[in-house]
């Protein structure tokens, strides 16, 4: 039986790395009969993996879209680059992504060997990233503890540097993260104050889950990323940034997406809304949209504008003029 489950874990790892698999090359790489081939998809159908067959002479299988996702069969690389690229993501705290890309680092960390996991760790340390990273960055390690923790109920220690520089030690029982104005909170019950508090990510320090169980408490508010506003909106103002491009939306979509609402408004325009805490991101990412375009609001956007264009165009005289 063990030898059955071992060969089925093959072939799916194996009709994962290629569209389309002819049925005797499938059963050559497994050492099996055609016969024992077709038990074995069998046995992958019955698990839920799609697994569709060609018929004829030259016929073999492949593994089709499904209509939910079943597990995926990683080797060693590939479960490396899985983690780095996770770690990455979540560090970037980019609304709708980072905390997906939380939760599914730390399913992956959880069953991930230690040797494997040694390697993912090296690998980001000596990795720079080019994308928009986070205003503070974030332990990675720091991150999936926290997410254990709240996903496990079990009660965190950690200790803690508030904005004044004094650091206390603190015993939470974890509730939720949130990913905030470019930062990582966790919302948590303090036990030693008694009360509901929201820590930056970036201020906890070597966060240790104590095995400690508790019966989860109701948050005072219906949604976690209200309470964090709640607490840091009077300290982490916020800009409303609408600009008409002359562009078609997709292809602006496809450029700053990833930071920004893009609405069509006609063939070859589109609206881009944004939320910073800082006018420079806007700057940035309109400067990358390569189209030409119109601040609607704030007024601040237009004169940092007008600032960095007088600063760009002194710089490209020079240039001319050397």
């Amino acid at each position: 039986m063990a030898d059955t489950g071992n060969r089925t874990l093959r072939l799916l790892s194996l009709m994962q790395t290629r569209r389309n698999w002819a049925g005797a090359e499938l059963a050559r790489r497994l050492g099996v009969s055609v016969r024992t081939l077709r038990r074995d998809v069998g046995r992958l159908r019955d698990l839920g993996y799609p697994v569709e067959a060609q018929p004829g002479v030259d016929g073999g299988y492949r593994l089709a879209p499904g209509a939910s996702l079943p597990p995926l069969v990683l080797d060693d690389d590939e479960a490396v680059a899985l983690v780095v690229g996770l770690q990455a993501a979540a560090q970037t705290a980019v609304a709708g992504m980072a905390e997906a890309s939380v939760r599914a680092l730390t399913k992956v960390v959880q069953v991930l060997p230690v040797r494997l996991r040694r390697r993912a760790d090296a690998l980001r340390v000596v990795t720079v990233s080019a994308g928009w990273r986070s205003e503070a960055d974030v332990d990675p390690h720091a991150l999936t503890t926290v997410a254990q923790a709240c996903r496990d109920t079990e009660r965190l220690e950690f200790g803690y540097t508030a904005a004044n520089g004094e650091r206390t030690e603190r015993l939470v029982e974890p509730f939720r993260l949130v990913a905030l104005g470019r930062r990582w909170y966790l919302v948590a019950y303090d036990v030693s104050r008694g009360d509901w508090r929201s820590f930056r990510l970036d201020r906890v320090g070597a966060p240790s889950s104590t095995g400690a169980r508790f019966a989860p408490r109701r948050l005072p508010v219906d949604d976690p990323a209200e309470f964090v506003r709640a607490g840091i909106g009077s300290r982490i103002p916020t800009h409303d940034v609408q600009v008409l491009v002359e562009a078609p939306a997709d292809g602006v979509r496809r450029r700053i997406g990833q930071w920004a609402t893009v609405e069509e408004v006609g063939e070859d325009a589109c609206r881009v809304r944004m939320e910073p805490d800082d006018l420079s991101w806007p700057a940035l990412a309109l400067g990358m949209v390569g189209a030409e375009f119109t601040v609607v609001t704030p007024p601040e956007l237009r004169q940092l504008l007008a600032e960095w264009g007088g600063r760009f165009s002194r710089a490209a005289a020079e240039a001319r003029s050397a």
